[in-house]
């Protein structure tokens, strides 16, 4: 049985209503006041405090507030008028039990009211961030047409005066080569005289030069023989693409197939375009609002372009840096591992993003003390491009927090 609080007092006024419950030391919390337009209810183990109010209240208006111990009502009256009493006196047990019932229903049904209200509104909120993105969008490229069209006349602009000055080029050439034409015949005229006098001296020098190259004797022809040729083995090793050449097929295939594999049927794009249901879209939108600083709507856009395709692991490797801004240390951890997953089989095409899923979830590990993890991570980044400055130095300075050479865990760079 709970003890029932006696100890109230109450005041009044034309239109408020003032009750002070003392709470005996003992903490009280939303959940554990029950009121209504005609009803109060307060349980605070083991104590219980019921109010069967005179006459109805305004229940939206009125508040309740705790201060040094002490819970205070603050009541508006529907009806501005004097109470004879604060609670009724000598109700019948059917009647209290009726208020109790109605009561508890009109609580569900304001809490109901409410879930229905604030989902509306989530709702409302959530369309009106992607109806804003949409527009960004569409100013975005308005913008790059209208710089694509500039850049077109002008080059459309520079192509014709370049043809009007190859034609006028021309004309000035065509115009020189008809004035030196008379010139050009006179030379010609001249040659062919020159080349007729000089035959017969040229005709006699030739006879005079083959007479000479007769006396001249000849050396005898070398004997014939035979070469051998050695070559030196092959010593080095052979390349690494020319190695790895199943696994770099192996790679192209699964991207192919990632890439195929787009689902249609989500509900969240139902308002958007055709051409922007697409994962490649929603990502380029998401890369943006990360330029911007805009982490949780970048967060939404990849969420979505995940639900359209699951086998793109650039997508989980950017929602990873996203979740790395706004402190959610673990889903970087999440999607840090899943882009990992979908990086395999290693090879060169895929360095770099293996590189940054190593160094993003050795980051998020290092931001939870996890620093064993991190630098674990750290070195698999090292292996991939073992001369980075920058991941050399943070390793450097994981392994010496470790060691207790290095008191300020925060010297740990945060790599995005």
């Amino acid at each position: 049985m709970p003890l029932i609080v006696k100890d109230f007092t109450w005041t009044q006024t034309q239109s408020l209503v003032y009750i002070s419950v003392p709470l005996k030391g003992i903490k009280v919390g939303q959940g554990d006041i029950l009121a209504t337009d005609e009803y109060l209810k307060v349980t605070f183990s083991p104590f219980l405090f019921e109010v069967f109010l005179f006459e109805h209240i305004d229940d939206d208006k009125s508040v309740a507030r705790i201060s040094k111990g002490v819970l205070v009502f603050t009541l508006h009256k529907k009806d501005e008028r004097m109470w004879e009493q604060l609670t009724i006196k000598d109700a019948d047990p059917q009647i209290m039990k009726a208020i109790r019932e109605r009561a508890v229903i009109k609580v569900q049904e304001k809490c109901n009211m409410e879930s229905k209200a604030k989902a509306v509104k989530k709702q409302e909120e959530n369309k009106y961030a992607l109806e804003t993105m949409m527009k960004m969008e569409e100013e975005e490229r308005a913008r790059i047409e209208k710089v694509k069209a500039e850049e077109c006349n002008k080059a459309t602009a520079e192509l014709e005066a370049w043809k009007l000055k190859q034609k006028q080029e021309a004309q000035v050439q065509e115009a020189q080569r008809i004035c030196q034409m008379p010139k050009l015949e006179e030379e010609k005229k001249n040659r062919e005289i020159n080349h007729k006098s000089a035959a017969p001296q040229k005709h006699k020098e030739q006879q005079t030069d083959s007479s000479k190259k007769k006396q001249v004797r000849l050396p005898a022809p070398r004997s014939s023989g035979t070469i051998k040729i050695q070559f030196t083995p092959r010593v080095f090793p052979t390349a690494l693409r020319e190695s790895r050449v199943a696994e770099e097929e192996e790679w192209l295939k699964k991207q192919a197939e990632a890439r195929r594999a787009v689902s249609d049927d989500v509900p969240e794009l139902k308002d958007l375009k055709e051409d922007e249901r697409n994962p490649e879209w929603l990502k380029e939108k998401g890369n943006k609002l990360f330029a911007t600083g805009n982490y949780a709507g970048a967060v939404n856009a990849y969420n979505l372009a995940i639900k359209l395709n699951r086998n793109l692991p650039s997508l989980y490797l950017n929602r990873a840096a996203c979740h790395l801004k706004l402190r959610n240390l673990h889903k970087a951890i999440e999607d840090s591992s899943r882009a990992l997953d979908l990086l395999m089989p290693a090879v060169a095409d895929n360095a770099d993003s293996r590189m940054k899923a190593h160094v993003r979830r050795g980051t998020a590990f290092c931001e939870l003390e996890l620093y064993v993890e991190g630098l674990q991570d750290y070195q698999a980044a090292l292996k991939i491009d073992p001369h980075n400055k920058a991941v050399l130095c943070d390793a450097e300075k994981i392994r010496q927090i470790i060691q207790g050479n290095l008191p300020n865990p925060s010297a740990v760079e945060k790599k995005m």
